[in-house]
């Protein structure tokens, strides 16, 4: 792994699962299999809200992986790959999740009447809304790659591994994705400068 995946898996609490572990719960331990999704829970969400976007979705797709995992973990051949293989899993239920339902869903927030916006902040809000808006305009596919990548901290062969797709491809997709997000922020942005908010 890079310095900066390192840096990246430290940030993000890349979570790492025990090995000794996962060999008692592909032999049907359920306690063991208790303790990692105990572990990994929340990392999984994490990664999967940044695939679908929304987190109802989210849960659905972590619940939907963890009992694929739990149903699949006797194929499970090789312990030392088990991270990669969840989120193989995880991956393939956010997709089912965004083919569920692929249209686009108003995402708003009503703020209590006591909270005043300042003005300087105004700018900063356009951007995360552009940023989030750019987000949402790459593909599942890249999306699912850039997560995995530049948040879960996977190095391009464990993305790779992850995604059951080449490096190469690993690359393309993140080439691609950046560019789209890249190209969909700066229009985001220049649209709200253009109504005077930013």
């Amino acid at each position: 792994m890079t310095g900066s995946g390192r840096e990246s898996a430290a940030r993000h609490g890349r979570a790492e699962v025990d090995r000794d572990l996962v060999e008692r719960a592909v032999r049907g331990d359920t306690d063991a299999f208790g303790t990692i999704v105990q572990s990994l829970t929340d990392h999984l969400y994490a990664v999967a809200y940044r695939i679908v976007r929304d987190t109802g979705r989210a849960e659905d797709a972590t619940q939907q992986a963890i009992l694929d995992m739990w149903r699949h973990l006797p194929q499970l051949r090789d312990p030392m790959r088990f991270e990669a293989w969840a989120y193989r899993c995880l991956t393939r239920a956010c997709y089912a999740e965004l083919r569920r339902q692929r249209r686009w869903e108003a995402n708003l927030r009503v703020l209590p009447e006591a909270m005043t916006v300042e003005p300087d902040h105004a700018g900063a809000v356009v951007r995360r809304d552009a940023l989030r808006h750019a987000f949402r305009r790459i593909p599942p596919d890249q999306r699912a790659a850039i997560v995995l990548h530049h948040y879960a901290g996977l190095s391009i062969p464990e993305v790779a591994d992850a995604l059951s797709i080449p490096p190469g491809t690993v690359r393309s997709r993140l080439f691609y994705g950046m560019r789209t997000l890249r190209d969909a922020y700066q229009r985001a942005e220049t649209a709200g400068a253009e109504r005077g908010l930013a």
